[in-house]
């Protein structure tokens, strides 16, 4: 016994005993995918047993999830887009960075939006199902390129996060970017506290993001207790088409041009892409996952003042699943319900809209507005937006996920291309960098993504 503090010092033996008795930490992929699990049996067994207090249980549990993620959407978006802005000084060639930036946002767009129109013709979804006219409504709100042009600005500073118009938010931000980069160092302390704000919102966000697997659990189990897998079964071509559509661009598509375009190995990419690309799964978020997409670029090699802008922006304007694939089926889905013949200029609007009007997704769960600026341009009846509305969950999981591999892969495209990419950092993904990205260890692994004053 120690003399000085009477407490006897544990042997190497005991010492060897108790860190063998501890649980072996467990991989944040395999704690999702647990959820994945769970949530199917007890959304099962709350829909066969007709267990009310378990199917509410489930509802809470994935809405307070999507919740958590809501709340810091309008700020998180706002502070991000101002300081990847401002951080743009620091990058040499700024402009031709962002200008192909957006150049492979578009390209890979009209890539995704031909996939998903070859699918739809190819399998007509609408042909078979049972459905009607008469099982659709209108939606609450539909887009119009009325408003999506009009829409940008907003009448005040405080609307836009109120109502969480995301559109607005961006708008907003960039104007006041591009402000702090006229003023130079007199706007210093506002970058600074900028800076301190989204490094506190991502500390937050990343909080949340540990409850991911409960949030599968819930969000799963719900769909099952309320859907059931009889309306799967209406919506059987429909849903397949979206992930075989999402599957060939995202496995496909992507591979092809991180090995002919960047020239490197796709199997690194998805490597360490992975834990945002599970993330977006389950959480249905492109800007709820935005934190976790940029380290994951930061890790495979773009420069952090690069990603810091393009993967924001990228967040809210880059959707090849909600604002290409699903679109161009969806319309071809519809069309075929309403008993209406498309011709070969109907799917060249439906092209120029994936491609022009993304922004309009925003980022969030759920592509409505998309899919009804779609309809109006083409003339098709909104109702059909009604018929969709009940399987939008289940697609909607790999829609995201799709949306946010792509926003990780173009800014390796364009570091590849620029010649910035650190080939090393992006050859060194493997096995043990999944291992060393449990959200759960966030903050020890690595720092937040922080730009630069």
């Amino acid at each position: 016994m120690d003399p000085t503090h009477g407490v006897c010092p544990l042997s190497p033996e005991a010492k060897t005993s108790s860190s063998s008795l501890r649980l072996p930490k467990v991989p944040f992929w395999a704690q999702i995918l647990l959820g994945l699990v769970l949530g199917v049996l007890l959304g099962w067994a709350a829909r066969s047993g007709d267990v009310e207090w378990l199917a509410t249980t489930l509802d809470k549990t994935g809405s307070i999830f999507v919740q958590l993620l809501k709340l810091a959407v309008a700020p998180l978006v706002f502070f991000a887009i101002l300081v990847s802005i401002t951080n743009l000084r620091q990058v040499n060639n700024a402009a031709r960075l962002a200008a192909r930036t957006l150049l492979w946002f578009m390209v890979t767009s009209l890539i995704a939006v031909a996939i998903g129109l070859t699918i739809g013709l190819l399998t007509n979804p609408g042909s078979g199902t049972g459905l009607t006219p008469k099982d659709g409504g209108k939606p609450e709100h539909a887009g119009s390129w009325l408003d999506f042009l009009t829409g940008i600005v907003p009448q005040d500073v405080v609307t836009p996060f109120t109502q969480l118009n995301v559109l607005q938010i961006v708008f907003m931000a960039a104007v006041a970017g591009i402000a702090a980069l006229q003023l130079g160092e007199k706007a210093q302390p506002i970058l600074t506290l900028s800076q301190a704000v989204l490094e506190l919102l991502q500390k937050a966000l990343w909080w949340v993001i540990r409850l991911a697997p409960l949030g599968t659990l819930g969000l799963i189990g719900f769909a099952i207790t309320k859907y059931g897998w009889g309306l799967i079964g209406k919506y059987a071509t429909f849903t397949a088409d979206i992930y075989i559509g999402c599957a060939l661009v995202m496995f496909g598509v992507y591979p092809l041009l991180l090995a002919t375009v960047a020239k490197v190995n796709p199997l690194n990419f998805f490597k360490g892409a992975w834990p945002a690309i599970q993330l977006a799964f389950v959480s249905r978020s492109s800007v709820g996952t935005m934190p976790v997409t940029q380290r994951v670029t930061e890790r495979l090699g773009v420069p952090k003042e690069y990603a810091s802008f393009a993967v924001p922006f990228g967040s809210t304007t880059k959707m090849d699943g909600c604002a290409s694939i699903y679109p161009a089926i969806a319309a071809i889905f519809i069309a075929q319900i309403f008993d209406v013949e498309l011709g070969i200029g109907d799917y060249l609007l439906i092209a120029f809209v994936s491609v022009i009007g993304s922004a309009a997704t925003a980022g969030l769960t759920g592509a409505t507005v998309m899919l009804t600026l779609t309809l109006s341009t083409l003339g098709l009846p909104l109702e059909g937006v009604g018929l969709l509305m009940a399987i939008d969950p289940i697609v909607d999981m790999m829609r995201t996920a799709t949306n946010v591999a792509g926003q990780a892969l173009i800014p390796i495209l364009v570091s590849a291309r620029e010649d910035i990419l650190d080939r090393e950092a992006y050859d060194s993904a493997s096995g043990s960098l999944l291992e060393g990205y449990e959200v759960g260890d966030a903050d020890q692994k690595a720092p937040l993504p922080a730009p630069a004053a």
